[in-house]
């Protein structure tokens, strides 16, 4: 989104929020202001604006110093345009059909700049004044322009984050996703829940096995990794695999295909036991391969939750309400932490070390339930997505 294109954003969150709410925006939204201002916005337009991303919105707009800057797909500036401007009722699937051109939020973004270009209109015994004027919105601009390049050559040296407030394709491309084997199906449900990215437990594995077929993991989103010693974590919600084989978390590639060296963090089901009657389990397990052929190594096997100490007390699977993973590398040296709780806040814990040869190129957010097993395909919801420098230091 360009720099301008930003502030006619911030103006028409502004003028939606005031015709919601009857005063202009003074402070975030809370949860149950999100989920009336989202429901207005559907009263009226017969359109959809999720409440997290209004949410995420209104912390932005209400202090424009806020690191994070937003980035609201094109639908969804067209669904606050056509609010702000009462324009008439209609779905999602008349747009697609009619109006796919979003015609409204140009319409909005039009009537911006003509009353942009008439407020700098003076009368001719003021020319000297207008041509002021004049320099002075050009140097904002370039001014804006500026720190809206550095911003982002800043963010780009040192980090990026990912909320998927926005899980459409073209978005995710320019944030730098790919997707591996797509599975048209599944994907097109990806926006299950608003403002988050939902994936599946499909069929597939990166299991490093010669007598069966080639690697695979359905609609896996994979993305460039710049720096040699970093730190990546993910974040799901409400994700509780309940059979073998079951999974969700992160994977690092050596390459952009699943049969070389990988490493893979996993929040996973358990019932095997080599013939010991124990307890089934959820866990953290951390797996790495060599690449295919070659017999993998898990190094990490922790159990979060005890499926028969759960049933028992129900209160127990809250645990996995927020469920973070961190995978931290400097030089050799691989760190695995988990969070998990009712809330986000949670501390992390510290899961394995572990030295490894292995330097990934590529870091992966997956899904899935193994080759050829009974396990249902279950949602994962994902929140965030977070990537930033470390120092390669290892003492550090």
């Amino acid at each position: 989104m360009e720099e301008s294109d930003y502030i006619l954003f911030v103006s028409l969150f502004k003028e939606a929020y005031q015709k919601c709410f009857v005063h202009e925006i003074n402070r975030p939204l809370t949860e149950a202001e999100s989920k009336l201002f989202s429901n207005h916005i559907l009263d009226q337009t017969g359109l959809t604006v999720g409440w997290r991303s209004l949410k995420n919105y209104s912390f932005y707009v209400a202090d424009l110093r806020h690191e994070k800057r937003e980035n609201p797909s094109i639908a969804t500036l067209d669904t606050l345009a056509r609010y702000v401007l009462s324009a008439p009722y209609t779905n999602e699937i008349s747009r697609k059909n009619d109006e796919s051109h979003h015609p409204y939020w140009f319409l909005y973004r039009e009537s911006q700049f003509k009353q942009s270009r008439s407020a700098i209109q003076f009368s001719p015994e003021r020319r000297n004044s207008q041509y002021f004027s004049y320099a002075l919105i050009l140097t904002v601009l370039l001014i804006l322009l500026l720190i809206g390049y550095f911003w982002k050559s800043s963010v780009k040296s040192t980090g990026f984050m990912e909320n998927f407030s926005s899980t459409d394709d073209q978005i995710l491309k320019r944030h730098g996703w790919r997707l591996i084997d797509k599975e048209h199906s599944h994907w097109a449900k990806r926006q299950q829940h608003s403002g988050s990215l939902t994936m599946f437990t499909l069929a597939g594995d990166n299991w490093p096995d010669t007598t069966a077929a080639n690697p695979t993991i359905k609609n896996l989103l994979i993305r460039e990794l710049p720096f040699d010693c970093f730190a990546v974590e993910l974040q799901m919600t409400d994700f509780v695999p309940k059979a073998e084989w079951q999974q969700a978390g992160l994977l690092l590639l050596k390459d952009s295909i699943l049969d070389g060296p990988s490493m893979r963090v996993s929040l996973a089901y358990n019932d095997f036991f080599g013939g010991y009657h124990k307890s089934k389990e959820i866990i953290i397990q951390a797996i790495y391969s060599s690449g295919t052929g070659v017999k993998p190594e898990e190094f990490a096997h922790s159990p979060v939750l005890m499926i028969d100490s759960a049933i028992k007390m129900p209160a127990i699977f809250q645990n996995l309400n927020h469920v973070t993973l961190r995978i931290e590398k400097r030089g050799t040296h691989y760190r695995l932490l988990f969070s998990g709780g009712q809330h986000s806040n949670t501390a992390f814990k510290e899961i394995a070390m572990k030295d490894i040869g292995f330097e990934p190129r590529f870091v992966g957010i997956f899904a899935l339930k193994g080759n050829a097993t009974p396990a249902a395909v279950i949602p994962v919801n994902i929140t965030g997505f977070g990537l930033r420098k470390l120092s390669c230091d290892e003492r550090e």
